[in-house]
């Protein structure tokens, strides 16, 4: 039999993914640790069967790659350019403490000041797969918090081109025993940043044109498989093609190949078809970070891995928290950045990879950091479930806040005391948007429900009458006047928090229409339980709309 190393990483990869995983869902543990499981099982530190590291990480690059475009499909310009105020200097002061707090733990460890530096510019940056599964898991991406997670994402992306480009050139200098020369060194950060300008440039003038123009095309033909092997060569393509001719990472150019194309209209066609491919080759990257794991590290260096994982967890986040809060954004914001970003991933492991080639750090030091990054993203679930159960202490607070903060001159129970036969509308996003323009298109009286202080501020400024707050809470639902409102639209996806919207609003007025969305059947079930007289679902309401447009045409060929 031939040797095929491609085919039993992938096979043996998987399979024992499945395996561990199901074990760990039955343990009532993350899945992902399962997944991490396998990497060891499969690892050359274990005895048994050895995968092949060098493929197992370029098929968990694809899935990294699939990832970041997925996102950028979900992700406007107008989205990255709302948060920059908070997501660069953020992002970059927060790099700037935890690569001290290395430096500072190299010196305590008698290491060179090169070591602990990329040491801890390594412990900076926080894994993109990580992030972004916990968001999509709790429906978080398109709110205020997952857009300034994702915009800290796509600085740090840019922060660590540069050091992965300065990294060798300094490198390089030290070993031979020169001087590092400063023109030089700024010579190649200039090249460096122009080369990623020129990158963003092209994207935004050619890409935006060129990517909807090229998919409108393909989707002409009818061919489905043509379709989707146009999403994947595109994806692909700019990735791995012009993101490495202009020196920018894989993942930021599939991101950048994303948001183009999500200016497309058949964007929501191609996430779909990139969405199986991602979430298998996602699993592939928790499997390849497993296989880095040398479990030796945590009996010969216990101290120094608890002492990397500390700055991990606790100095980034604690870091990220005081950002977040002194830019006088919600204290649920700045927890949820600073949960996300308490893990490292695939960018440490390369710029750590890239100081052990230049003989600036120890393979000891790289083993430290493989350590605490597996220890992190272990533990980085269990801080989301922590937040999760937070949830009731900080709607609570929100609450008291909004009610000390209200203003005597426009109390929130007197927003919409002169509406009548008006429509509410409970959360704002893509489908709040879409039947905000319909209502005021109509003329028909309209008052919007928002938390997000970006989206109040930009309803605020359409002239729509707002309320700030948790549209689920008794006072803010009895300051939208239901008792005069014609109906009430909920949008808000989470289905535990549309229910109460829709409890609380049906207790204000039982004579009130109210309509609401649901992401699944058990959700439209709940939603109809707790009062409403309409829940729409996906696809169960296209194939509805479709047969009530075939029988209207039918009596109308009768007539």
């Amino acid at each position: 039999m031939h040797e095929a190393p491609l085919i039993a990483t992938l096979v043996s990869g998987i399979v024992l993914a499945f395996v561990f995983a199901a074990l760990a869902h039955r343990l009532k543990l993350p899945e992902l640790a399962g997944y991490l499981l396998a990497g060891v099982v499969v690892g050359p530190f274990t005895p048994g069967y050895v995968a092949d590291g060098r493929i197992a990480h370029e098929l968990a690059e694809v899935g990294v790659v699939l990832l970041m475009f997925g996102v950028g499909l979900h992700f406007s310009l107008k989205d990255l350019l709302s948060v920059k105020s908070l997501a660069i200097p953020g992002a970059l002061i927060q790099m700037a403490v935890a690569t001290v707090l290395g430096v500072l733990l190299g010196m305590a460890l008698g290491w060179p000041f090169a070591q602990g530096f990329v040491f801890g510019l390594a412990l900076s940056v926080a894994s993109t797969v990580v992030l972004l599964r916990a968001m999509e898991e709790r429906r978080l991406l398109e709110t205020e918090r997952g857009r300034i997670a994702v915009g800290w994402l796509i600085v740090e992306d840019f922060a660590m081109v540069l050091a992965l480009v300065l990294l060798p050139a300094v490198g390089g200098a030290l070993a031979a025993g020169q001087g590092v020369s400063f023109g030089a060194l700024a010579g190649t950060v200039g090249i460096a940043i122009g080369k990623v300008i020129l990158f963003v440039a092209l994207m935004l003038v050619v890409g935006a044109r060129l990517i909807p123009w090229l998919l409108a095309r393909v989707a002409v033909s009818g061919s489905r498989e043509l379709f989707r092997l146009a999403v994947l060569a595109i994806a692909l393509g700019v990735a791995f093609g012009l993101a490495g001719a202009f020196g920018v990472s894989f993942e930021l150019g599939a991101f950048f190949a994303g948001m183009m194309m999500g200016e497309s209209k058949l964007a929501h066609d191609a996430a779909e078809e990139t969405l199986p491919l991602r979430d298998a080759f996602a699993v592939l990257f928790f499997v390849s970070v497993g296989m880095l794991f040398n479990y030796r590290v945590l009996l010969s260096e216990p101290l120094v891995v608890l002492a990397a994982l500390a700055i991990i967890v606790l100095g980034k986040s604690l870091a990220a928290l005081l950002i977040v809060l002194a830019s006088r954004r919600p204290l649920r914001t700045a927890l949820t950045i600073a949960v996300s970003l308490a893990q490292i991933g695939e960018f440490s492991f390369i710029l750590i990879g890239v100081g052990v080639a230049q003989q600036m750090v120890s393979k000891e030091a790289q083993d430290v950091l493989l350590a605490a990054a597996i220890l992190s993203i272990l533990l980085n679930p269990l801080l989301f479930k922590l937040l999760d159960r937070a949830r009731p202490w900080l709607d609570a607070r929100e609450a008291a806040q909004d009610a000390a903060a209200a203003a005597p001159d426009e109390p929130v129970p007197e927003q919409a005391g002169d509406l009548s036969g008006h429509v509410v509308v409970a959360g704002y996003g893509r489908v709040g948007r879409l039947l905000c323009d319909a209502l005021r298109a109509d003329g028909i009286p309209l008052l919007a429900m928002e938390l997000e202080h970006e989206r109040v501020e930009e309803l605020r400024a359409q002239g729509i009458r707002t309320i700030s707050g948790q549209a689920s809470r008794d006072e803010a639902l009895a300051a939208a006047n239901l008792g005069a409102a014609k109906a009430l639209l909920v949008t808000v996806p989470d289905a535990f928090e549309a229910g109460e919207i829709v409890r609380v609003a049906r207790r204000i007025n039982p004579g009130l229409t109210i309509c609401a969305r649901a992401g699944s059947g058990a959700g439209a079930a709940h939603l109809r339980g707790q009062g409403a007289n309409l829940v729409l679902s996906g696809e169960r309401e296209i194939a509805r709309g479709m047969l009530d447009r075939l029988a209207a045409g039918g009596a109308a060929a009768t007539a």
